[in-house]
């Protein structure tokens, strides 16, 4: 697979996944036979990560990501998003995907802040 492949993977993977809330479609679609997670609040794997997700659908229903960059190098992808929570703050994230060879999503890490109401300085998170 090329970058560009895993690129435009990484952001179907994530769109179906959180703003579809169908986890488990996009784990079938998009993942490996592994899933390694480095996020320290979703338990390891793929079942871990679809039992967390389809969580986060029903106790935040309406929640969406947009994306602002995604850049692919490699079998890696980092996708800049905007993580909108109803009743909730928003988030700016880094999400690193690692793919195998096939062009499947077998590794993920994740960064989040909190989108602070205030800055010191005008140019944002995005």
């Amino acid at each position: 697979m090329t970058p560009d492949a895993n690129k435009a993977n990484a952001q179907a993977f994530y769109d179906l996944m959180f703003n579809k809330c169908q986890p488990r479609q996009a784990i079938e679609k998009y993942a490996g036979d592994v899933y390694i997670q480095h996020n320290p609040h979703v338990a390891d794997g793929k079942d871990a990560f679809i039992t967390y997700f389809e969580q986060m659908a029903q106790e935040y229903p309406g929640k969406s990501v947009h994306f602002k960059r995604a850049i692919a190098e490699g079998n890696y992808v980092v996708l800049h998003c905007h993580q909108i929570w109803p009743n909730s703050d928003d988030y700016a994230g880094i999400d690193i995907f690692r793919f195998d060879d096939a062009g499947k999503i077998v590794e993920h890490w994740d960064v989040l802040q909190i989108v602070p109401d205030t800055s010191k300085n005008d140019n944002g998170l995005f």
